[in-house]
């Protein structure tokens, strides 16, 4: 059984920066991904990025490319989302998701998922 907590979504202004936290307990999979996801309302769940548990290998969409950092504390079974250079369009519900083997791009991949946390950027 794996548990998946995010925190750290605020209201943050264009522009600025903020760092998501996802603490994972239970078990964990090393040869896994953990990922995350948007999803503002009226719109599909969306990826962000990703980063493979054994190699540290990182994935981006296209939208946060160059603004999003993906980042894994080993020690403290943490995962992290920094972001940077935030827009009103970044405006969403970001979910944490782990799955167990390789890495993937889609929601149905992952089967282990957090509560989500409120990200709004002001204009």
């Amino acid at each position: 059984q794996v548990q998946l907590v995010e925190s750290g979504g605020r209201l943050v202004q264009g522009g600025g920066s903020l760092r998501l936290s996802c603490a994972a307990s239970g078990r964990t999979f090393s040869s896994g991904a953990m990922a995350w996801f948007r999803q503002a309302p009226g719109k599909e769940r969306e990826f962000v990025a990703a980063v493979a548990l054994s190699n540290g290998n990182t994935y981006y969409a296209d939208s946060v490319k160059g603004r999003f950092t993906i980042s894994r504390d080993n020690a403290k079974n943490t995962v992290y989302l920094q972001m940077d250079s935030l827009k009103p369009e970044d405006t969403a519900v970001y979910y944490c998701a782990a799955r167990s083997i390789g890495v993937s791009i889609t929601s149905r991949a992952y089967n282990y998922w957090g509560q989500g946390t409120q990200v709004t950027v002001s204009s």
